[in-house]
C-alpha cells in the first residue's frame, strides 16, 4: 500500500474473508511469539536452580502488568487510529499515535524508576522470601529498566496491525523473540550470570523490537511518530482510556485470576494441584493465542470499515470470524476431550499431576468453543470505540465472573471446584457476551 487512497482501498473493498485471512496470519504469529517471550526465560532459568525459576515466576506478574499498560497506550491509540483513517482524518490520526507514544514512554518510565526504589517492599509483596528475594531483586530490577521500551514496542506494534500493516508488526515481535532466545542461553549457561542473563536477554530482545518497530512505522504508508504532534489533552487521552482500557482490564485481570487460582489450587490440592492447574493455563493459553491473534486480524478490518460507515463489512467480518473461529475451536476442544491426560503427562509425568489437569483440562474444553464469540465480540466492541460495553466484556472472563467463582466454588466443592472454575467462567462470559454484540450490530 504506497498511498492512503490504496490503503483505504484495500481496507475497504478487499472481499472481507480474504482480507482478514491475510491479516490475521502475522496477528497470530505475533501472539505466539508473546508466548514465547513468556517461556523462554522460564525454560533456561530452569537449568539454574529451583530458586530461581520461582524468582522468575514471582515476577511474572509485574511483567504481565507493563504489558497491560503497553497494550493499554497500543489498543487505545490503535482503535482510534484506525477509525480516523477509515474516516480520512490522516492528521489526527498522527496526534494519536504521537500521543499514545509518548503515554507510553511517560508510564514506563514512572514503573522504572518507583518500581526499583521499592523493590525490595515490591518483592515480598509477590510472595518472595529469604530463599527467593536475592534472584527476585536481580531479575526484576533489570526487567523494572527495560519497562519504558517494552510498553512503547506494544504501543508500536499495535498502531502498526490497526492500520493493516501486521507484517512489519510481526516482523519486530520475531526479531526481539529471536534476540532474546538466542541470548538466554549464552548469558545464563556461558556467561553463568544466573537470573540477571536471563532478565538481561529479556530486555535486549525487547529492545530490538522496539528499533524494528519503529523502523516499521516509517515504512510505505504507515503513520510517522513525530514529538510535534503529542497532544496529552483530554480529547485524545479520553480516547486512549476510551480504547484501551479493555485490554488493560484483560491483561491485568489475567495476572490476579492466575495468582488466586495457585492460591485455590495450593490450598485444595497442594504443590500436585498448582502444577496440574499451570499446565492446563498453558495449553489454554496456547488456544487463546491463536483466536485472539485471530480477532485481531478483524480490529483493523472493523476499526477502519465503522470509521468509513461500511457497516455491513463489519458485520460480514464477525460473523465471518465468529464462524471459522468456532469450527478451530470445536477441533481443539475433541482434541484436548480425547488426549488430556496424554497432554498434561507432556508437561509433567507426575500421576497426581496428571489426575488434576486432566479433569481441569476437559472442564476447560467443553467451554473452549464459546471463546470464539467472547474474544471476537470483545474485539468488535474495541475497534467500534464502545469502551464501556468492551471493558465489560474484557473483564467478564478473567474478573467479573472468574474471581468471584475461584473463591467461592472450591469452599463447596474442594479440588473439583478449582477446575471447573474457568469453565463456568467461560459459559457466563458467553451469555454476556450474546446480547452486547446483538445490541451493537443491530445499529449498524
Amino acid at each position: 500500500m504506497k498511498n492512503t487512497e490504496n490503503r483505504y482501498e484495500y481496507l475497504t473493498q478487499t472481499p472481507v474473508p480474504k482480507l482478514i485471512s491475510r491479516l490475521a496470519v502475522p496477528t497470530i504469529l505475533s501472539m505466539l511469539v508473546t508466548g514465547i517471550y513468556n517461556a523462554a526465560d522460564t525454560f533456561f532459568v530452569g537449568r539454574i536452580s529451583t530458586q530461581a525459576t520461582a524468582a522468575v515466576g514471582l515476577v511474572f506478574s509485574v511483567m504481565a502488568l507493563i504489558q497491560a499498560v503497553g497494550f493499554f497506550c497500543g489498543q487505545g491509540s490503535g482503535s482510534y487510529i484506525s477509525r480516523l483513517l477509515g474516516a480520512g482524518k490522516k492528521q489526527e490520526a498522527e496526534k494519536a499515535a504521537a500521543t499514545g507514544f509518548a503515554l507510553s514512554l511517560i508510564l514506563g518510565v514512572t514503573a522504572a524508576v518507583l518500581g526499583n526504589v521499592f523493590a525490595r517492599p515490591l518483592a515480598s509483596v509477590l510472595g518472595a522470601g529469604e530463599t527467593t528475594m536475592r534472584d527476585t531483586l536481580s531479575y526484576m530490577r533489570i526487567i523494572l529498566i527495560g519497562a519504558p521500551f517494552t510498553m512503547a514496542q506494544f504501543v508500536v506494534n499495535n498502531q502498526l496491525r490497526f492500520q493493516g500493516s501486521a507484517v512489519y508488526a510481526m516482523v519486530g515481535l520475531l526479531t526481539g523473540a529471536v534476540i532474546n532466545i538466542g541470548l538466554d542461553p549464552l548469558l545464563i549457561i556461558v556467561f553463568h550470570m544466573g537470573v540477571a542473563g536471563a532478565a538481561i536477554a529479556t530486555v535486549a530482545g525487547q529492545f530490538i523490537s522496539f528499533v524494528v518497530l519503529l523502523a516499521g512505522s516509517r515504512q510505505g504508508d504507515n503513520i510517522r511518530i513525530r514529538g510535534s504532534n503529542i497532544r496529552l489533552n483530554a480529547h485524545y487521552l479520553k480516547e486512549i482510556i476510551n480504547g484501551g482500557m479493555p485490554a488493560l482490564l484483560r491483561q491485568g485481570l489475567a495476572a490476579v485470576s492466575t495468582l488466586l487460582l495457585n492460591q485455590a489450587a495450593g490450598s485444595a490440592g497442594g504443590d500436585a494441584a498448582i502444577a496440574g492447574m499451570s499446565v492446563v493455563t498453558r495449553v489454554m493459553m496456547l488456544l487463546a493465542s491463536a483466536m485472539i491473534g485471530f480477532g485481531q486480524g478483524y480490529q483493523p478490518v472493523c476499526g477502519f470499515n465503522y470509521g468509513a460507515r461500511l457497516y455491513g463489512r463489519v458485520k460480514e467480518g464477525y460473523f465471518f470470524c465468529v464462524k471459522y473461529g468456532t469450527i478451530f475451536l470445536t477441533g481443539a476442544s475433541c482434541v484436548c476431550l480425547l488426549f488430556a491426560s496424554p497432554i498434561v503427562r507432556f508437561f509433567r509425568n507426575d500421576p497426581e499431576v496428571i489426575a488434576v489437569g486432566t479433569v481441569a483440562l476437559r472442564a476447560q474444553a467443553v467451554s473452549l468453543p464459546l471463546m470464539a464469540t467472547i474474544v471476537i465480540t470483545n474485539m468488535m466492541l474495541q475497534a467500534c470505540g464502545k469502551g464501556v460495553k468492551a471493558s465489560i466484556a474484557s473483564a467478564a472472563r478473567n474478573g467479573i465472573f472468574f474471581i468471584p467463582l475461584i473463591l467461592i466454588l472450591p469452599r463447596l466443592f474442594g479440588l473439583f471446584g478449582v477446575e471447573i472454575s474457568q469453565a463456568c467462567a467461560d459459559i457466563l462470559s458467553f451469555i454476556l457476551a450474546i446480547p452486547f454484540a446483538v445490541s451493537e450490530l443491530k445499529k449498524m
